[in-house]
């Protein structure tokens, strides 16, 4: 690869980046005004200099678009973004945090374990995007940036405009035709490469103009314009009108594209397209990248081809845009779903498309017609699943919400009843059981009047998981008994192996083991009938805990193993990493707590392995619980405080109070009951916001106890009489513990 008039800079560089300590280098251009110059050829020296370097950093060499200058006027893509995407390079079936402190150990880690790799982060916005973004020593980075700052340790270079005997070496290098006119030619191109390279395609694709006409053509825009757009204009105005057209119609794609996709935007063959982008390219309008079979156009291109497009065909243009990558969108989730391989296919495809299947939410949702809204449904649904994985739970939450707005402008009642159900899953996995209650009674509206009975049994299910995140276990029946009647009613086996399992944990979570176990038994058989090894693994492991809870942990050792074995065998992570907490908390059961704290730390591992912070969370308690039971109440307490952060990071209440609980306890056992009321009460205040009757329940029990300590025997009997009415209502089984206890404060 070369690169005509940067020699110097490039040979310089070079040489100070292959030293064994060097870090990196920032590139930008020279300010021009209150701007970094545009058009200098800051992309193009960091690309030539990253394939020079690339036989250093083998392992892995990465390209990021920061969008710190975007000619759409999106924002920067922020540090948090970057580093997800960065980890997503590595680990694609993660679901990370979306907190800078969260994810900073994660990416460091990735990098760090990943070899020699070298990162080129293009088009930052400033010092501060990139600072968190700064790698370990075995990574180099490369910056470009409009901007002109400084990081530590990274060698700084500015670009100005080329020298004129090197902009004069350029133009003749692209079309000799020039010769006698390049030194005119590069003064009004401002001697800035981008012009330079897009005059010279005029010249080479205008064979029938002679030269000197092509200049004066440049001169008088030159007089009007910038240089860099003056050369724009000229190739503009030489461009027949169906190709001028198809040009300007490329604005609409935020970053690079493929053959397909401007078919599909221009309305053309995919033939038509090809010729059109071949002319595009041959008069240096388009970049083309033969590796990757993409197309770019240059930040400043997009904005010149941006103005001149005429409102009617910006409108025609972003909807099949929109249409097109909502396709795309459906591909990915259908190889996701087909597992295996195509799992990580899948999500490849949404990673490399997202900027697009992004702008096109953005345009549809900024549209009231019933046309873009049936597509932006369409596109929600598209990424249930890849999305899933992608999206923080709170732009989750948005696009369901905005999906939600557009079926019913849409007047699509079964798209309607589809975002209320997943609405009311994403609330209930914050933590949130009510708001997901609310949503999944409106689904279930829905699904009475059109007549849907497998919905209707799904909303049923849902409905019985939110009571049971609220501690009320026969409400939950209630549900799960309803919806085991459609399936049953229907035929599907799988909905009803997944409501069987629901009653198994409904009746585990009442206190009756050998009940629950008689479902999670039958759960398992018809996983096994229709194959689906997931769904085994969950009831080998729903049987463990409930034979855990008989006080048979050797027993439950055996069914967590067989989970355990399932897990491995198809890849899923996140079972695997249930099971190696099972076995943790089987194992302290026995009282090994320092082989419960080895799974524990497996189970850690995997946690953060695939981002799951809620996971992680669980097992950090259980950690926190195993180092109790060794009498080590202040290592306890670190792994306590560590769940307390993830939890409020992630927003979910219950594990918040359950963390609450936890160091309230450790507390206690240090001796400093004052200590731990304080955080009872805190746990308590969230028990009651969120409507968990069960948790309010044991927090006043726990408070209790700790005022009893304090020598306050009237106020211990007041907390333990309202903590065994709590239980007495929702058939808890303490209630017989706590009865027992206020018998004997009594005397």
């Amino acid at each position: 690869m070369e690169l005509v008039g940067r020699d110097d800079a490039l040979s310089d560089l070079e040489r100070k980046l292959s030293a064994h300590e060097a870090t990196g280098a920032t590139i930008s251009g020279a300010r021009a005004g209150l701007q970094g110059m545009g058009g200098v050829g800051k992309t193009a020296l960091a690309t030539v200099l990253a394939h020079r370097l690339k036989d250093r950093y083998p392992d892995a060499q990465l390209f990021l678009n920061l969008r710190g200058a975007d000619p759409e006027h999106r924002p920067p893509v922020t540090s948090i973004e970057a580093m997800q995407s960065v980890i997503h390079s590595f680990q694609p079936e993660a679901r990370l945090p979306d907190t800078l402190d969260a994810l900073m150990p994660i990416y460091h880690s990735v990098l760090a374990n990943g070899g020699h790799m070298l990162l080129l982060l293009d088009n930052a916005a400033d010092a501060a995007q990139v600072r968190p973004l700064l790698p370990p020593p075995n990574c180099l980075l490369l910056v470009t940036s409009r901007q002109q700052f400084a990081l530590p340790g990274l060698e700084t270079r500015n670009l100005d405009c080329l020298a004129p005997e090197k902009s004069r070496e350029l133009l003749l290098k692209l079309a000799p035709r020039l010769d006698g006119h390049a030194d005119e030619a590069a003064k009004l191109c401002g001697h800035l490469p981008l012009a330079l390279e897009v005059f010279a395609g005029v010249v080479n694709d205008k064979r029938l103009f002679p030269v000197p006409e092509l200049i004066d053509r440049l001169r008088t825009r030159q007089d009007k314009l910038a240089p860099v757009e003056a050369a724009f204009q000229v190739s503009y105005d030489l461009l027949s009108a169906g190709l001028r057209r198809r040009w300007t119609l490329l604005a609409v794609f935020p970053t690079s594209f493929d053959l397909h996709a401007v078919a599909a935007m221009l309305g053309d063959s995919v033939d038509s397209a090809r010729d059109a982008m071949q002319e595009l390219v041959n008069a240096s309008l388009v970049e083309w990248n033969e590796t990757n079979g993409r197309f770019r156009l240059h930040d400043l291109v997009r904005q010149f081809c941006d103005d001149r497009l005429p409102s009617s065909d910006r409108t025609g243009g972003h909807f099949r845009h929109a249409s097109h990558y909502r396709d795309v969108a459906a591909e990915a989730g259908k190889l996701y779903l087909k597992g295996g391989e195509n799992v990580l296919r899948g999500l490849e495809l949404f990673d490399r498309e997202r900027a697009h299947l992004e702008t096109a939410f953005a345009w549809l949702q900024s549209r009231r017609d019933r046309e873009s809204a049936a597509v932006l449904v369409s596109l929600v649904g598209a990424v249930a699943y890849t999305g899933n994985l992608r999206f923080n739970s709170r732009q989750l939450i948005l696009w369901l919400g905005v999906q939600l707005e557009a079926a019913r402008i849409a007047k699509d009642r079964k798209a309607e009843d589809a975002a209320l159900g997943n609405l009311g899953v994403a609330y209930a996995e914050l933590g949130d059981a009510r708001k997901a209650i609310e949503f999944h009674e409106q689904s279930l509206i829905i699904d009475r009047e059109i007549g849907d009975r497998r919905g209707e049994g799904i909303a049923l299910g849902n409905l019985g998981a939110a009571y049971a995140i609220l501690g009320d276990a026969r409400k939950a029946i209630e549900f799960f008994e309803q919806a085991l009647t459609i399936a049953c009613e229907i035929g599907d086996r799988r909905d009803q192996g997944n409501a069987l399992g629901n009653l198994g944990i409904a009746y585990k979570n009442l206190g009756d083991a050998r009940k629950a176990i008689e479902f999670f038994e039958k759960h398992l058989v018809i996983a096994r009938e229709i194959g689906d090894r997931r769904s085994e693994g969950n009831a080998l492991g729903n049987l463990g805990i409930a034979y855990a809870i008989l006080g048979d942990p050797r027993k439950a050792i055996e069914f967590y193993e067989q989970a355990l074995t399932i897990a491995c065998k198809i890849g899923d992570r996140h079972g695997e990493g249930n099971s190696l907490g099972n076995l943790g908390i089987a194992y302290a059961e026995l009282g090994d707590a320092r082989k419960a704290i080895e799974f524990h730390e497996q189970s850690l591992i995997i946690d953060r392995e695939i981002g799951d912070r809620r996971g992680e969370g669980a097992t950090l308690g259980n950690l926190g619980n195993a180092y109790k039971n060794l009498g080590d109440a202040r290592k306890a307490i670190e792994f306590f405080e560590q769940h307390l952060v993830i939890a409020r990071e992630i927003g979910d209440r219950r594990s918040e109070s359950n963390a609450l609980g936890n160091l309230g306890i450790a507390h206690f056992s240090l001796g400093d009951a004052r200590k731990a009321i304080e955080f009872y009460e805190q746990q308590a205040s969230i028990a009651r916001e969120i409507g968990d009757r069960r948790g309010e329940g044991i927090t006043l029990w726990n408070s209790a106890l700790a005022l009893d300590k304090l020598g306050d025997r009237a106020h211990a009997i007041a907390r333990a009489e309202a903590a065994l009415q709590i239980f007495e209502t929702i058939e808890d089984p303490n209630a017989a513990k706590v009865r027992a206890k206020l018998a004997a404060w009594r005397g």
